[in-house]
Formats: C-alpha cells, structure tokens, sequence
C-alpha cells in the first residue's frame, strides 16, 4: 500500500495512508499511553475490590472516581442533626488540613512548631476555663474528647489510690459517680474495672442533681462526673450544686471527692454564651476538663483536650518520655501517632475567631435552637423537653410526644420519614430508668442556619401530612427504625 513519492533527506517518503496504518498496528502494549474515558475504561468493567486485596495498580483518576462514586451514598453531613461534629469549615482550614498531612502529633522533635502550637492551645483553653496555671497549665491534645474524658478519669483514679495507699487502706473498690452518659464512660468505667454508679433518670428529671450525687458517694468514690451538655437532651447538669454538696460532704465526713467536668460540647459553648455560668476552675473542687474541638471548638474531626487545674493534679505516672523519635519527648495520650492538622486548625479558629467570634456563630446557633423549638412546638403534638437556652444547656433542642396524644405515627416513624427527605433527626430511647420514653432531638452546629431549620420545618409539616393521609399499620419500634440509636 505504500507509495514512494520521492526522497528527501536520503529518506523515502511515505503516503499519509501509510502513516495511519502504521500507528492502528502498533503493539497494543503501547495503549497504556492513552488514557481511557474513565467510565469506559477497563477498570469500570466489574466493581470495585471488596474483599480480596487487588493484584495489580489502575489508573488513579479512576481509582478516585470509583471511591468517590461509593461515597455519594452517604448522608448529606449537613442535613445530619445527630451529630455534635463539625460539618464546615472555611476554606483556609482546608488549605491547613492539606499542608499537615505529613505532621505526625507525637513526633514533637521532628515538629517542634506544631509542638509548641499544641502547648499554646492548653495554655488558652486552661486560661478560656478560668486557672490559674498560666504558662504552667498541664493539659493535652487528644484524637478526641472519649479519650480525654479517660485519661481525666484515670487521673481520679491514680489519685485516690496514692491517697488510700499512703493511709493503708483498701483500693480495690474504686466507684465512679455520673448521671446519663455518652459511651465513653461506661467504657472508662468498664476498662478499668471501676464500678460505675450512673444515677438513674426519673419522672421529669432527665440529669444528675446533688441529691442525687449524695445518695451514692463514699470513701471509694474516684470523683463525679457531671456533664455540661448531657447527650440524650442537651442539658447542662449543675456542676456548682453539685460540688457545693460535696464541700459540704467533707466537713461532715472529712473525705475529699474531686470532680471532672465532661465539656465535650458545653466546654465550647459556656465561655462565650454563659460566661457568668460557673461550672469551670473557678469552682476549687473542679480538678480536670475534658472538651471537644471538633464538636463546638470548630476544628475539624477529630481533637479533644483535656486540662488539670494544676500540675499536681495529672499524677507522674500517667506522663512517659519518649526518646525514638529523635529527642526526649513527653507523652501522655493514649493513642502515639496521630495527626497534627486539627490541633494547628484548633489555633487558627483561637486566633482567627477570639471569644468574639465563638460568641457570634455559637450565639447564632443557639437563636437557630430557640426558634426551631418555638416552631416544633407549634406542629401540635410534641412536647419541648429543652429549648436550647443558653444558660441551661447546648444550641439543640429536644422533644417528646404528648402525654395522652395519638398523631398516628410514632417519634421513630417520623425520623423514618424525614429521612427521605435527607434529614437525620434522631428518635431515641432516654437511659435507665426511663427507657419507656422515647425522645427526638436537633443538635444546631456551626451551619446550621435559620433558613436551613425552616426548610426542616417545611418537610416536618409535609411528613405530619403523609401519615394523616397515609396511616401507619404498624408504627415502628426503636429496634426497627433506621435513625439514630445510641
């Protein structure tokens, strides 16, 4: 097929026809070259590995598009009303995320710049709950508030056994004293073999009370464990009553019961919105915080904190030193290597925002709550348990049904139905001893706005409406619906 029309250069010259032939035959080991359309290509031909570990690299466009095509079947995160985290950032947190990838937390010699940002943190956290430590404030990063939730319970812990050592006493029956919890403490409690005195709900009382406290304190009590922003409600427990009952406790008894407050949300929240609220270190007998950045400190998943009021109240033994890094590195978290990206963005919202700004946008929050609550009330057959004030409790608000109202459709019928619609409204039993009641509940994050509640409120109205129209046969249970459990 090839004509030779002439010379040039000492080379014949061959026909355009030629040309294209020639590349259609080449071996087809040179097709890697070519990049594929990637819903055309090869790797599209049959899903995804799910079990056995794939024998050979694809191209990483489509490896991408493959995961991230999976990953469209998720919620909407910010339609999720279960959950405390935070769903947004601003863009420059995501510029921070991407420039930490590589900042391994615990490695402080290899990263001493993070180091020091992590140790600016406590300092202002410890300053934000009101010690007076200042540049001793003893404290530290964690991958999330449950982790350092334990390790301020494992301070108590090592704290009364010392004490009940040096008197000669037993120490084989620690207890642990806290209302309505989130699962880290049963598993604190459940780790260490420490007996876990959970008060009880009853009647209309949904957390801790002094009274309460007081029914169950002895010699063996670690501490107490009030919780500032209950998980089931939203309430603050009242951590000054209840440690005015346990000062009062010591002059009658003589035994000294510290108290931990678990700050995972209120931790955020009280400085910038209940500022004259004391549940902090102003209270003498408050000995460790524990708090969530990536709930209300704004910072993305996941970071916690945890403060002493004091560096003797973090016991020695609970501090390691680790030289394999590179330098002698103080260590005290449970978990070793972990990333440094949500502490720097932990200090970029500190310095970017001050108390100013978390006292606007968590100010916003709570008003979103308020009139959420106002609008949920009005729908008829719910009953508001907590309405998000300030004061009281966290930017949520949570619901029962009313005593003797039948809609025709159950609290988890109704956060099935929502759910159609890409809101997750979580429907729940409450803890012992009122599992026969079950509650629904909207956690207001950072995002959440007015307008976006009243989009909810539209489709709530619009689900009242179907089961009018449509009545259920068989209400779901708990143990059926889709929502939230916890």
């Amino acid at each position: 097929m090839a004509r030779i029309r002439g010379r040039r250069n000492g080379s014949p010259r061959r026909s355009f026809t030629y040309q294209i032939l020639n590349n259609m035959s080449k071996n087809d080991s040179d097709r890697h070259e070519v990049e594929d359309d990637t819903y055309a290509s090869g790797d599209f031909s049959q899903g995804a590995p799910k079990s056995k570990f794939p024998k050979s690299e694809n191209n990483p466009r489509n490896a991408y598009a493959l995961v991230h095509d999976e990953l469209m079947l998720d919620g909407n995160s910010r339609q999720n009303l279960a959950t405390f985290c935070q769903t947004w950032e601003e863009p420059e947190i995501h510029k921070l995320m991407d420039e930490c990838l590589d900042k391994n937390m615990v490695d402080k010699d290899e990263y001493p710049q993070t180091a020091e940002i992590e140790a600016r943190c406590v300092r202002m956290l410890s300053d934000l709950w009101n010690s007076d430590a200042g540049e001793n404030a003893v404290g530290t990063s964690t991958v999330g508030s449950s982790e350092a939730a334990m390790l301020g319970g494992m301070a108590m812990k090592r704290r009364w056994e010392a004490k009940r050592k040096a008197e000669g006493k037993p120490y084989d029956k620690p207890n642990l004293i806290t209302g309505p919890v989130q699962v880290c403490w049963h598993k604190f409690t459940r780790y260490w073999d420490i007996e876990h005195r959970e008060i009880p709900l009853e009647g209309e009382r949904f957390i801790m009370t002094p009274e309460e406290v007081m029914k169950r304190v002895d010699e063996n009590t670690i501490g107490v464990v009030p919780t500032l922003g209950v998980t089931f409600t939203g309430q603050f427990e009242p951590v000054k009553a209840v440690s005015e009952a346990l000062d009062q406790y010591q002059k009658e008894t003589g035994i000294d019961i510290p108290i931990h407050v678990d700050g995972a949300s209120g931790g955020f929240l009280a400085p910038f919105c209940a500022p004259e609220l004391e549940w902090d270190f102003r209270l003498e007998r408050v000995k460790s915080i524990n708090a969530s950045g990536h709930k209300f400190g704004l910072s993305p998943l996941g970071v916690g904190w945890v403060i002493w009021r004091e560096p003797r109240d973090l016991p020695e033994d609970l501090v390691f030193w680790v030289n394999y890094l590179g330098g002698n590195m103080r260590d005290i978290a449970l978990n070793f290597s972990r990333p440094g990206g949500q502490v720097v963005c932990q200090y970029y919202n500190f310095i970017r925002l001050g108390r100013e700004g978390y006292a606007k946008i968590h100010g916003a929050c709570y008003q979103t709550a308020q009139a959420l609550a106002r609008e949920v009330e009005k729908l008829g057959p719910f009953e508001i348990i907590f309405s998000g004030k300030e004061d009281e409790g966290i930017p949520a608000l949570c619901w029962k049904m009313k005593d003797g109202v039948d809609p025709g459709f159950t609290l988890f019928d109704f956060a099935d139905r929502l759910r159609t619609r890409g809101w997750q409204v979580p429907a729940y039993s409450l803890p012992a001893d009122r599992q026969d009641l079950p509650v629904q509940r909207i956690l207001v994050r950072h995002g959440v706005s007015i307008d976006l509640g009243m989009l909810l409120i539209k489709d709530m109205k619009e689900a009242m409406a179907y089961f009018k129209n449509h009545p259920q046969a068989t209400p779901l249970t708990s143990e059926e619906a889709s929502g939230f459990k916890h």
